[in-house]
């Protein structure tokens, strides 16, 4: 296995093609719709637009839901809601559609993917095509040891190449991602922290299963200790994913990176995908062109990372549960707004302007046809 240097994917990632979005636009200028009225909606077309690299917009018909599931030994030290190495239990509602995420998949009628990256558990309580991928049982302490080796952290981005290229293979229009992790907040909050220059405290957030004070302050201490020893590697994302990521993460980043060489759009979740593109932006700054922020997740971290590579969420409903959920939530819109960008008329020369008219001036039909009868009102009354 040859080196991997996560900053090549600058140079494999295309720049969206300009022409393309233009062409987007000068559609979206012709059609019987004003320019403005569909609000973000209008964005989003022309996002899929350069995220497809056509126009019109495809339908997108084949989504994926893909869940990357870890469990991290941060954890041990009581930063979650949830018990250490406790993971494999959200990874089994979720294929018992007991979670938030399964229901609304199910509803949507979605597949969901689970991939274990490095779960601690044992293998045998999940189905093989869910642990077949783990690169290893749990990670690392990262407050004061690395969470993998070099080597490992190599393994998981490449997990998740892999993954990309199957799933783009596959046939699938876009890709809603998420977490199924324990600890996981903790070790994206320590990325943020680290990629933005920024204080624990300022990025330390209370997690999906909500912490108390007490637990804010440990996992606010952990992450102060895990960030020490995140600096002296900043220079390197591979390493930086070593010593304070998880496997889940660096598949997750290496998902993201090899989902824009492939043009497979994404959306994101919650403050985990946050930190894993923000890592994979550090590599290839025109990597975020395919991802798109589903939702608020209420997590400092996550506000952080979005406003570092300029993608604002679509939506903010106080979803904090994880697992994909608010990102699914979102996907109703983008699907909208492919269809509107594709099968919306264009103005044609007889019937220029009569949507916009109605559209614009919604009440000036109805005065202008309430107007004969004031006129008839007003010559009964000089007559009598």
């Amino acid at each position: 296995m040859s080196a991997l240097n996560l900053d090549d994917f600058s140079d494999l990632i295309e720049r969206s093609d300009s022409g393309v979005r233009r062409e987007a636009e000068e559609r979206r200028e012709r059609l019987a719709v004003p320019p403005g009225a569909l609000g973000r909606l209008d964005e989003l077309g022309e996002w899929l637009s350069a995220a497809q690299s056509a126009v019109p917009v495809r339908p997108v018909d084949n989504v994926r839901v893909v869940l990357f599931a870890g469990d991290h030994g941060v954890a041990e030290l009581d930063v979650s809601a949830r018990p250490a190495k406790s993971a494999h239990v959200l990874v089994r509602a979720v294929l018992d559609g007991e979670s938030p995420v399964a229901v609304l998949a199910r509803r949507l009628g979605l597949p969901v993917r689970i991939i274990d990256a490095g779960l601690d558990c044992d293998p045998a309580l999940l189905p093989d095509e869910v642990v077949r991928h783990r690169v290893r049982r749990g990670t690392g302490r990262i407050d004061v040891e690395d969470a993998l080796t070099v080597e490992e952290a190599e393994q998981a981005v490449r997990l998740g190449m892999a993954i990309a290229d199957e799933e783009a293979d596959s046939g699938t229009d876009l890709v809603v991602l998420g977490d199924l992790s324990v600890g996981g907040t903790t070790a994206a909050s320590t990325l943020i922290a680290a990629l933005c220059g920024t204080d624990a405290s300022v990025v330390t957030g209370r997690g999906g299963a909500v912490i108390d004070d007490l637990g804010w302050m440990r996992k606010c201490a952990a992450v102060r200790d895990a960030l020490r020893r995140a600096r002296p590697v900043l220079g390197d994302q591979l390493e930086l994913l070593a010593a304070v990521g998880g496997a889940d993460l660096a598949a997750m980043t290496g998902f993201l990176l090899q989902c824009s060489v492939r043009r497979l759009p994404v959306i994101l979740d919650g403050v985990v995908a946050a930190a894993c593109a923000l890592v994979g932006q550090r590599a290839a700054f025109r990597a975020p062109d395919s991802w798109l922020a589903g939702q608020v997740s209420g997590e400092p971290a996550q506000a952080k990372a979005l406003d570092r590579m300029a993608l604002t969420p679509l939506l903010d409903h106080g979803v904090t549960v994880g697992e994909g959920a608010g990102a699914l939530l979102a996907l109703p819109l983008v699907q909208a707004a492919a269809a509107l960008a594709a099968e919306l008329p264009e103005r044609t020369a007889d019937g220029a302007g009569e949507i916009a008219a109605a559209t614009e001036a919604p009440g000036a039909e109805v005065s202008d046809a309430k107007a004969p009868d004031a006129e008839a009102s007003a010559q009964d009354a000089s007559a009598r």
